[in-house]
Formats: structure tokens, C-alpha cells, sequence
């Protein structure tokens, strides 16, 4: 692909070069993809054209799949966190927990595909607790 729009762009210079010599300054590119046509302007005037064609060349992918876990479990910061996550080719699931700073605990599970999109459930489980705070003066 490199070398095709090497040889346009060198075939362009050349027809410019061309064009000045002999009083005439143009140049134009066209392109055909999947049977479209289109062009490039280079900014000049005339008549030439440089045709150039390109097929489109999908590289093969493999099916992705893959299973990962993480996790973090900091009891001296609170910081308690942990995923999940599988593929199956365009299926993905997973889940994910954050323990809050009032107790609680934040659960996410979720699901997407192509055909229902992204999906999830969201539960808080355990009981809030918040410090006291009291204020008062000592004298």
C-alpha cells in the first residue's frame, strides 16, 4: 500500500514537473475503493490525470476470548476492591465490588453484546455507618 501511494504521489510531481515545462501546471489523483471513485486536488489547475486503484485487504483476526480477575484488599487504608471480566468472541461479563467508606459494599454485575448492548445490575449490601462527630467547646 506504502509503495502505490509513494508511486501516486512521485507520478504526481512528475506530471507537475511536466505540466511547468510545458506551461501547464495541474495535477489531479483519483481513487476507486469497493467500487466508489473519488479524487484528490493538489491545488493546480489542468488537465492531467494519474489513476490509481487499491483493493481493500482485510487482515484475519482470531476470535477473542479471554479471563482476567484483580483485586485489592488494603485493610489499613480501606481500600478493598475487586473485578472480573470474561470474553467469548462479541460476549462480555464481568462483575465488580468497592467496599464504600461507610460499610457498605457496591456490586456491579454486567453483560454486553452486540445485539442487547451493555447491561448491569447494581446492589449495595451491608449497613451505612458514619462517625459522630461531636462538637463542642471544653473549657
Amino acid at each position: 500500500m506504502f509503495t502505490k501511494v509513494l508511486g501516486v504521489a512521485l507520478l504526481a510531481v512528475y506530471v507537475q514537473a511536466q505540466g511547468h515545462s510545458q506551461g501547464h501546471a495541474s495535477s489531479y489523483i483519483t481513487y476507486s475503493q469497493g467500487g466508489h471513485e473519488g479524487g484528490v486536488n493538489l491545488g493546480y489547475s489542468g488537465y492531467a490525470v494519474a489513476p490509481v486503484e487499491y483493493h481493500h485487504h482485510e487482515e484475519p483476526h482470531a476470535h477473542p476470548k479471554y479471563e482476567f480477575k484483580y483485586g485489592v484488599e488494603d485493610h489499613h487504608t480501606g481500600d478493598i476492591k475487586s473485578q472480573e471480566e470474561s470474553r467469548d468472541g462479541d460476549v462480555v461479563k464481568g462483575s465488580y465490588s468497592v467496599h464504600e467508606p461507610d460499610g457498605t459494599i457496591l456490586t456491579v454485575h454486567y453483560t454486553a453484546d452486540k445485539h442487547s448492548g451493555f447491561n448491569a445490575q447494581v446492589q449495595r449490601s451491608g449497613h451505612a455507618s458514619h462517625p459522630q462527630h461531636v462538637s463542642g467547646h471544653h473549657y
